[in-house]
């Protein structure tokens, strides 16, 4: 089963949180004698109020934050992997309105969660935002996909 980066931290995030509500549901068991506390729908809404509140839950579930980080990992193994020139970034590219691939051997650095890359001239640097890049192909199968 091949799953995307973004569905294995949806799950990922989903477990996290479920895992603490039963926590919080769990010491709440001991304070049924506090009024309305007792009742399971009331420390359900607590606890995620609590979470929300926190900030936990916003962070765990941001759709960009730690993307970028999977997306940083994936580049710095492909450009540091001995076999590099095998594989091709593939990116979305807003003007031209379709996929663009770029070969791992011409990549400079990923910096500023931006990737750096020359141009087929070798003169130039092309800045790739991190949040545009989708797939790393290997031998023309998809080795990693967003």
């Amino acid at each position: 089963m091949f799953l995307r980066e973004q569905d294995r931290h949806f799950i990922w995030s989903l477990l996290v949180a479920i895992g603490i509500i039963f926590i919080w549901k769990g010491l709440w068991e001991g304070l049924y004698e506090i009024p309305y506390l007792g009742n399971e729908w009331v420390a359900l809404f607590v606890g995620f109020a609590i979470l929300t509140f926190s900030g936990l839950i916003i962070k765990e579930f941001d759709p960009s934050g730690s993307l970028e980080k999977a997306v940083r990992k994936i580049v710095h193994k492909v450009k540091n992997h001995p076999q590099k020139h095998e594989f091709h970034i593939k990116y979305y590219d807003k003007v031209k309105k379709k996929q663009i691939s770029v070969p791992a051997g011409k990549i400079v650095n990923f910096e500023n969660d931006c990737l750096i890359v020359k141009d087929k001239s070798g003169k130039r640097e092309i800045f790739i935002p991190a949040h545009r890049i989708t797939e790393a192909v290997h031998k023309g199968k998809s080795y990693w996909k967003l």
